[in-house]
């Protein structure tokens, strides 16, 4: 099994997040953009909640996007980690890939993005794993989408209305 950069399987089976190779005093979202952050750092701002992994709809008329409860076929719904992370473009091409230069093309972002949070110039909150040094810290504080989704394989398309829900877009 792979976890995403930025985080260790340890001996008792927990993940964690790995300690930054800046010093422990610094904090690399707080000096640095977006745009300057290596990849793995980049990759360990993601919190792991899913809300991006969920199924939008877009109302034709008014433009507005409406989140479901219904998760990418990747995700695994009870731990909120892609099962492809790697080639998770390839296996469902409407994935997108979030880059700092790309954020703003995706205005859908949940307030509790990291990402989204950052490039409004909001800091981590306490329950972000860089924060807290928990990986399971996201769950514990109702941000995940673990215990809220049923995955599409699930879901035929004519229901997905059914499953519109507003908790992915708050806080």
């Amino acid at each position: 099994m792979t976890y995403r950069a930025g985080f260790r399987l340890r001996q008792d089976g927990k993940i964690e997040a790995m300690k930054s190779k800046l010093s422990t005093e610094e904090k690399f979202w707080e000096v640095k953009s977006l745009d300057a952050l290596s990849s793995e750092e980049w990759e360990s701002l993601c919190d792991g909640c899913g809300r991006c992994c969920l199924v939008k709809l877009e109302d034709a008329d008014s433009g507005e996007i409406y989140y479901t409860n219904v998760a990418c076929k990747l995700l695994d719904t009870e731990t909120c980690r892609c099962t492809d992370y790697q080639n998770r473009k390839q296996v469902v091409p409407t994935c997108f890939v979030l880059t700092a230069a790309t954020i703003t093309d995706y205005p859908y972002l949940p307030e509790t993005c990291a990402y989204r949070r950052l490039y409004e110039g909001k800091g981590l909150p306490g329950w972000h794993p860089l924060v807290s040094g928990n990986r399971d810290s996201v769950h514990q504080a109702g941000i995940s989408v673990v215990g809220k989704v049923v995955s599409e394989q699930y879901v035929h398309l004519d229901q997905l209305e059914e499953h519109i829900v507003d908790w992915p877009s708050q806080g």
